[in-house]
């Protein structure tokens, strides 16, 4: 799609990929869905299945042409995610719990202050880290070898 950046982003964001989300405006308003894609560039998002549209796209080398229906971004304040306990669109707040972790509740009117959870397709990591030593990694030895003392002083620079 050609959609320009936007002038002005969202810097917190509260809405990530994997959330159940309500769609407020547009077509498809009142429709719950799955957030596929966050477009941060953009101000957007993608809710799997819904916003669809028709794209014609020609037929080249490898692939074939024709009108397909794809799923099309919507805005990020046109969507509101949904309260786990009411089911109904709710605002998103942030507080820490007794243990120090960073938790999302749900707030504004109607909403039950419950626990908002991470997806668990966030945990599911797109590229898998490395297991090998690469070429510009730094070896064990070198990283294990020690070069200060605190009580002797030894290996401080001089300034």
């Amino acid at each position: 799609m050609g959609w320009k950046a936007a002038q002005k982003l969202i810097q917190n964001w509260k809405i990530v990929r994997g959330d159940n989300v309500m769609i407020i405006r547009g077509k498809d308003k009142g429709e719950t869905g799955v957030i596929k894609r966050v477009i941060r560039s953009q101000n957007r998002v993608i809710v799997e299945g819904k916003n669809l549209v028709k794209k014609h796209i020609k037929q080249g080398q490898g692939h074939e042409g024709g009108i397909f229906t794809v799923e099309a971004p919507l805005h990020a304040s046109n969507v509101q995610i949904v309260d786990p306990v009411t089911g109904k669109p709710c605002k998103v707040g942030t507080r820490y719990l007794e243990d120090g972790t960073k938790v999302r509740i749900s707030r504004g009117i109607g909403a039950s202050g419950s626990i908002i959870p991470r997806p668990e397709i966030l945990k599911i990591r797109t590229t898998p880290r490395p297991t090998v030593a690469g070429p510009k990694d730094t070896p064990m030895e070198l990283v294990l070898e020690q070069t200060y003392e605190a009580k002797t002083g030894k290996g401080m620079p001089d300034l």
